[in-house]
């Protein structure tokens, strides 16, 4: 028998603050048709004054926990996946865990928008190495907080928001038929830091700085790494292509999403898309549409899916899940 990961639960918190390309565009020198042409974002939700990361990745837990039927003293493990800690120390999963009255260890992973897919990772390699039997991941972000709301090319593109999974050890017989994690790789390229980065942090100036991005450079990287990630994953198993049921990506931009889809010949109806009313919530977005779906029925037990992401670094990764 081998053991897998398996997502038994999934939850999810955006802020109740909601604001739109039109409340934008009374800030910046934007549109509406700017923003939708180029993104596909309507709308985002954004944090109200003290509301911290801990506190949307507790909400998410909170109903995570819920849907999956599990209690604090179940849980062994957390792992927050964030770019936007409440501080600089201590990690932002200690907050959760304090709150949440679990035991087992906590500690949060850094690389942002891929930062949920390796924080899923993680877990898993404790699950399959046995020092964990039930693990919390939680991608939770207030991007908010580091965007500089001057500039128009960066400022329309982000959103707060958290999402969480709760995974649980499950037996299987060791093949791709078996429910959990079947495949997942990661990569980083830190020779391209200067295309998609924060100027700013303790050591360097000592205060949080804001988000810098080379916006077309990103998008060409990105749908060459998330597709060639993507078939790594699927050589791994020896799934094809052609059996992915649902495709949960990073919701950074409609044309990645969209372009990645159509390199592997998925239906844009097999494609989850939050993108449009979440914005890109970093670390947050694949854990809060991947709660949408499987909260709307749409994944089914048994389904193919593909979790994938990129994010500043670079960093890139992919999941591959029998649900």
């Amino acid at each position: 028998m081998t053991v897998r990961s398996r997502i038994i639960g999934c939850g999810s918190y955006l802020p109740a603050n909601v604001v739109t390309n039109d409340d934008l565009a009374k800030r910046v020198d934007t549109s509406d048709e700017w923003i939708v042409a180029r993104t596909g974002i309507r709308q985002r939700h954004i944090a109200a004054d003290g509301e911290t990361t801990s506190d949307l990745a507790y909400e998410a837990a909170v109903k995570a926990m819920d849907h999956a039927g599990v209690t604090a003293e179940d849980i062994d493990l957390i792992i927050v996946a964030t770019a936007t800690p409440d501080n600089t120390f201590p990690a932002t999963a200690t907050k959760v865990q304090n709150r949440l009255g679990v035991t087992g260890f906590a500690f949060d992973v850094q690389a942002v928008c891929s930062g949920f897919v390796y924080g899923l990772t993680t877990a898993d390699m404790y699950i399959r190495n046995g020092q964990a039997k039930t693990a919390l991941v939680i991608g939770a972000e207030t991007f908010s907080r580091i965007l500089d709301w001057e500039d128009r090319r960066t400022c329309v593109l982000f959103g707060d928001g958290a999402g969480a999974v709760v995974v649980q050890a499950v037996e299987g017989a060791g093949t791709i038929n078996d429910q959990g994690i079947l495949a997942s790789r990661l990569h980083s390229d830190g020779s391209k830091y200067e295309l998609l980065y924060v100027d700013g942090g303790p050591s360097a100036t000592q205060t949080v700085g804001h988000l810098r991005m080379e916006g077309k450079e990103v998008f060409r990287h990105a749908v060459t790494n998330l597709a060639g990630v993507i078939r790594e994953v699927l050589a791994d198993t020896g799934i094809d292509a052609s059996e992915i049921d649902w495709l949960v990506p990073h919701q950074a931009n409609r044309r990645i999403l969209d372009s990645t889809a159509k390199k592997f010949g998925i239906s844009p109806d097999k494609v989850v898309v939050t993108v449009d009313r979440h914005a890109n919530t970093s670390a947050a977005s694949i854990p809060l549409a991947l709660s949408e779906a499987v909260h709307d029925g749409r994944i089914q037990r048994g389904d193919i899916v593909i979790l994938e992401a990129m994010g500043g670094g670079f960093t890139w990764g992919a999941s591959l899940v029998r649900w």
